[in-house]
């Protein structure tokens, strides 16, 4: 009797161990989070779309060509379709030319996301 409960105990610890292993998830979470905190103070501002935040940077002197995980504050405000940001950016310097690493410019993200206020104003600028 003892040998059964014993075998038994075993087999249910073996296979609550494996259930608990496959419920875990894998993913590219960790790089998603590591790519996102390694963008600028500037950088954040765009994404969030914080308007006033994006002003006092360049008025404190942030660069508005500086790049960040290879992209301008011009490309990130295009990729969010952020327009007013993208009017002020352009009133202090940002450079539409600018390319990533693939070639891709702040009007090409713009219209990858499908970003229509974004795409219109680089495209009159």
């Amino acid at each position: 009797m003892k040998k059964t409960i014993i075998y038994l105990s075993l087999a249910l610890v073996a296979f609550s161990s494996a259930t608990f292993a496959s419920n875990v998830k894998t993913g590219t979470s960790f790089e998603l989070v590591a790519e996102y905190n390694m963008t600028t103070p500037l950088g954040m501002a765009i994404c969030k779309g914080d308007i006033e935040t994006v002003k006092k940077f360049i008025e404190y002197g942030a660069s508005v060509n500086e790049r960040s995980n290879g992209l301008t504050p011009l490309m990130l405000a295009a990729r969010y379709n952020q327009a007013e940001i993208i009017k002020v950016l352009l009133d202090n310097g940002a450079n539409l030319e600018l390319e990533d690493e693939r070639g891709f410019t702040a009007l090409k993200y713009a219209e990858l996301s499908n970003a229509k206020e974004a795409f219109s104003i680089l495209k009159e600028a």
